[in-house]
């Protein structure tokens, strides 16, 4: 295990008219990582949120009906207990419970069958069959090599590993496409279609590299930490850093947007926002060439998303998938490689891959006695104002008939609505920007220190830098590091 991340705290100074050494803008985890990791190293930071409700994309409402609980944008956690970051922090003591459902995910198929991951790798391995030595080499060996591997997975892909060996041998693998790997990895359509489920959490065709690694990070993040989720809902991430932060000296202020520069007083500026915005409060700083830059960084596809309020459990075909807080639906590898495709393309898939979390079943505090929740999406062109509810509803009655019949009330976000509660989602675009190769190396523009932009004391802490969407914090860890050797 890592040592401590942080050094050791020393007094604040005051700079300028103000007691603040720095100011971050924006709450979203990576706002507020950037925040704490400033504050424990002695530094005074105040947060400015534009919204009235801190968190971005950590946020929970009662979107349908009263006593409905529902994770405005992401819902399961497993980089809470898998990153470094976090792993530093005492969040349980500011009221931070996460809650393991028995079985980390499934992803149930036509004939009634479901596929499990298991925290045991063993377990999971033993459910597919043929594949089952393939899985457990694969598989286990990111596992085995991941505290080798994670200061590179978790950070720039340019800086220069502290374990080349390991990252190599992670490389042969998690360069390939998730298509090309999965066949000729696995002989059976169970774990190939698994493994595709994965995989297409980057948001980028399943024939594009790098989605393998994708599916292999997010397959050992299961088995090393769990898929969990907070219990009381997501907004619970935002709710217990901003008190681990009251309590090392910084201060949150929602309601209050930065929209120029010239509204700080603060010498030094941690920005969690996407280039876009980026351009919007500081273009009359930036160079002209770095905003040229800054202007031809791609979006990926959006999300359209439905939370459901649920008069019972979901009835599934396969009652295995009732063992977990996350399922995958898309049958095959061949079903699910084409609906990643289609956004990609400007289409809509008819049969999408939808990506499924059913919270009430192990976190009571999400709906009334005897009701339950449901958060589902899937992918669509960026941007996309095509209405998938019908397909999505179609997609979990296909593995649940009777679903329809359970519905309550729904809630719809589509990307435009999405965008509108949060800026950085830019069409609906949840990982702040496309996932390939190019761009994961460039986030979000090629830069040794990809975090500091060419204006003294300004540096971007969002999802569009390295290491890119989730909810780990590393964006906004490694972001205020590099403010403090350079700027603090």
């Amino acid at each position: 295990m890592p040592g401590s991340l942080f050094a050791r705290p020393r007094p604040g100074k005051v700079t300028g008219l103000t007691t603040h050494d720095a100011v971050v803008i924006g709450s979203g985890p990576n706002g507020l990582a950037a925040a704490i990791t400033l504050a424990r190293a002695g530094r005074r930071v105040l947060v400015r949120e534009a919204e009235t409700t801190v968190g971005g994309g950590v946020r929970s409402a009662e979107l349908t009906l009263p006593g409905f609980v529902h994770d405005v944008c992401s819902s399961i956690h497993p980089l809470v207990p898998g990153s470094p970051f976090f792993r530093e922090l005492p969040l349980a003591e500011h009221g931070l419970e996460l809650v393991h459902s028995p079985a980390a995910l499934a992803h149930p198929f036509d004939d009634g069958s479901a596929a499990l991951v298991w925290r045991s790798l063993d377990e999971t391995a033993a459910g597919l069959g043929e594949d089952e030595g393939a899985y457990r080499r694969l598989v286990g060996s990111v596992c085995e090599s991941w505290f080798d591997l994670e200061g590179s997975v978790l950070g720039p892909l340019v800086a220069a590993p502290r374990h080349p060996l390991a990252l190599g041998r992670f490389g042969l693998h998690g360069l390939r496409s998730a298509a090309g790997l999965a066949r000729s990895a696995f002989a059976g359509e169970r774990a190939r279609a698994l493994f595709a489920g994965f995989a297409a959490h980057s948001i980028v065709p399943l024939e594009r590299s790098p989605t393998a690694g994708f599916g292999l990070v997010l397959l050992a993040s299961a088995h090393l930490f769990g898929w969990p989720f907070p219990r009381g809902g997501s907004q619970r991430i935002a709710d217990a850093l901003v008190s681990l932060l009251g309590r090392l000296g910084g201060e949150v202020v929602s309601g209050n947007p930065v929209d120029s520069l010239d509204d700080l007083v603060e010498d030094v500026v941690l920005a969690d926002v996407v280039p876009r915005e980026l351009l919007r409060i500081a273009q009359d700083r930036l160079p002209a060439a770095y905003a040229a830059r800054l202007g031809r960084f791609r979006h990926g596809p959006g999300a359209f998303k439905i939370d459901f309020a649920l008069d019972g459990p979901i009835p599934w075909r396969a009652e295995l998938c009732s063992q977990a807080g996350t399922v995958h639906l898309g049958g095959t590898l061949d079903e699910i490689r084409a609906s990643e495709r289609a956004p990609w393309e400007g289409r809509h898939s008819e049969r999408p891959f939808v990506l499924l979390a059913q919270h009430s079943l192990f976190d009571p505090t999400r709906a009334p006695e005897g009701k339950h929740t449901a958060w589902a999406y899937c992918h669509v062109p960026n941007g996309s104002t095509v209405d998938m509810t019908e397909r999505i509803e179609a997609q979990i009655e296909r593995f649940a008939p009777g679903f329809r019949e359970l519905i309550l009330a729904r809630s719809v976000l589509p990307p435009a609505e999405l965008e509108r509660r949060n800026r950085n989602l830019v069409g609906g675009d949840i990982n702040a920007g496309a996932a390939t190769l190019r761009s994961l190396v460039a986030r979000p523009v090629f830069k040794v220190v990809p975090y500091r932009t060419p204006v003294p004391g300004l540096y971007l802490c969002s999802a569009a830098t390295p290491p890119g969407g989730g909810v780990h914090g590393m964006c906004g860890y490694l972001a205020a590091r590099a403010a403090l050797r350079e700027a603090l």
